[in-house]
C-alpha cells in the first residue's frame, strides 16, 4: 500500500504532536514534516515531497506569508502537486471563504474526529474537496467579505491598537490613506472604532 505524506503546520508543537500520533495510526498515511511557521511551509513540502499539507490558520510568518490561508496560497503557486487542508480551531465562515478562494483543497476544525480527519487527508490527496457541513451553510448564509484587499490588511494592523501613523508605516502607505481605508472599514463592518472593526472583521474570519 502507498502511503500519504503529510505535513503539518501548526504553531503549537503539542498539537502538532497529537495530529502527527494520530495520523501516524493509519496504515497509509505518513507524516513527512512539522513546521510552526506559515512561511515555512513551501520550503518543508519541496524538502519532503509532501502530498497534503494540513495548515492552521492563526500562526506566525513573515510580511509575506502572514498565516496559514496565505500559506496555502503560495503552496498552490510553488507546489501545485501538494494540496492543502486547513485544520483550524477557528471554523468562521469568512475564513473558509478565504482559503478556498487561496486554494485549499478542504477546511475542517480541530475537534474533527480523528477518523474523519484520515478521511479528509485521503479525500483531498484523492483530489476532491473536504468542507466542514455546518461552516458551509454559515459562508452560504453569511455572504461575502466586503472589504478590499488593501481595507483588510489596515485592520489587520489596526488589531494592535497603534495610532494611524504607525498602522501607515507598517503598510507604507500614508496616514491620510489609512485614515480612508480604516473609515471605509468602520463603515462596512457597523462600528464607530477602528479597534473595534479590526475585532469585527477578525471574528468574522474577514482578516
Amino acid at each position: 500500500m502507498s502511503t500519504i505524506r503529510i505535513l503539518l503546520a501548526d504553531d503549537q508543537a503539542l498539537v502538532r504532536g497529537a495530529l502527527a500520533a494520530l495520523l501516524d495510526l493509519e496504515p497509509d498515511l505518513e507524516v513527512v514534516a512539522q513546521v510552526g511557521r506559515a512561511d515555512d511551509v513551501v520550503a518543508a513540502a519541496e524538502r519532503s515531497a509532501a502530498q497534503v499539507c494540513l495548515l492552521d490558520i492563526e500562526m506566525p510568518g513573515s510580511a509575506a506569508v502572514p498565516d496559514g490561508i496565505a500559506a496555502a496560497a503560495e503552496l498552490a503557486r510553488a507546489v501545485p502537486t501538494a494540496r492543502s487542508l486547513m485544520v483550524t480551531t477557528f471554523g468562521r465562515p469568512g475564513y473558509l471563504r478565504r482559503a478556498l478562494e487561496a486554494g485549499a483543497a478542504g477546511f475542517v476544525v480541530k475537534d474533527t474526529p480523528a477518523g474523519e480527519l484520515a478521511e479528509a487527508v485521503r479525500r483531498v490527496h484523492a483530489g476532491l474537496r473536504v468542507v466542514d457541513p455546518l461552516l458551509a451553510g454559515e459562508s452560504l448564509a453569511g455572504g461575502a467579505n466586503p472589504l478590499t484587499e488593501r481595507e483588510a490588511e489596515v485592520l489587520r494592523v489596526a488589531l494592535d491598537g497603534g495610532p494611524v501613523a504607525r498602522i501607515a508605516e507598517r503598510v507604507h502607505l500614508s496616514p491620510g490613506t489609512v485614515r480612508n481605508y480604516l473609515s471605509a472599514a468602520i463603515g462596512k463592518t457597523g462600528t464607530t472604532t477602528r479597534v473595534e472593526a479590526a475585532r469585527v472583521a477578525r471574528d468574522r474570519g474577514w482578516i
